[in-house]
């Protein structure tokens, strides 16, 4: 356990940062489980403490700079360090034509998606500095942080503005040794796509399940993405083998977005 790489995970109750906690703790971390809900993080920590995973949980909001360097302190009292730090958490917000946005719609998905990830590498940052070891540092971005995607202008926003703090943390914390990268799935199969389906009904005029059917006609590899895709790039990222990549907002899409 002393020596026992550390990863702390926001926004892991659920979802794709579940499956990223998950995949690193079968890699070897001792996991740090982070997210707003407290109920879905009981239920995560039971069921990695059932597999043998060493594991910690902490409730917190990643918008708020105090809360995301107290789940860093949070880790290190634990494990005694952190290794490995990914700004998972996001959230979709309103999806509507740019000429109707609800301005109320805006801040929210620019807190927590841009704040977010900034306060994140901040507390991160510190504290690997402090170790004196390195570290990794993956952000969650999108393909729509590489094109504009009609009726998600907020999202696509705030996702563009996580490919630029990558690249100017990439550069700043370099001579630290810490690697700053993001990965950009696509179409995933979570509860996340399921409200995008939901929400685009009314500008769409589809029926349940038929815009994420719509969207997923422009995969080239022809399926929807898993959560385990997502997290095959972020074991790489997070490993030695992508020690000498930093900087990179890197495309887990199945072939959407081709750059």
């Amino acid at each position: 356990m002393k020596n026992q790489k550390v990863a702390v995970i926001t926004g892991s109750g659920q979802g794709i940062g579940k499956t990223l906690a998950e995949r690193l703790a079968s890699d070897g971390f001792a996991i740090v489980l982070s997210d707003v809900k407290q109920e879905t993080l009981q239920e995560a920590e039971k069921e990695f403490k059932e597999k043998g995973f060493a594991v910690t949980t902490f409730v917190g909001d990643v918008s708020k700079l105090e809360d995301q360097t107290s789940l860093v302190n949070h880790a290190v009292d634990t494990f005694g360090r952190v290794d490995v730090f990914i700004n998972n958490a996001g959230i979709e917000g309103q999806v509507a034509p740019i000429t109707e946005i609800d301005p109320k719609m805006v801040d929210p998905v620019l807190n927590i998606n841009i704040k977010g990830v900034l306060f994140g590498i901040n507390a991160a940052a510190n504290q690997m500095i402090k170790q004196g070891t390195g570290g990794k540092i993956i952000n969650a971005c999108s393909i729509a942080g590489q094109e504009g995607f009609a009726m998600l202008a907020p999202y696509t926003a705030s996702k563009f503005a996580v490919k630029g703090i990558t690249h100017a943390a990439a550069k700043e914390l370099a001579k630290f040794k810490i690697t700053v990268n993001s990965y950009c799935p696509g179409i995933v199969g979570t509860s996340m796509w399921e409200r995008l389906d939901e929400k685009m009904m009314k500008y769409m005029g589809t029926k349940k399940g038929e815009a994420l059917a719509k969207y997923a006609e422009s995969i080239a590899l022809g399926r929807i993405q898993t959560t385990e895709d997502v997290a095959n790039l972020v074991s790489f990222l997070a490993s030695p083998n992508a020690d000498y990549i930093t900087g990179q907002n890197i495309l887990t899409d199945g072939g959407m977005v081709f750059n």
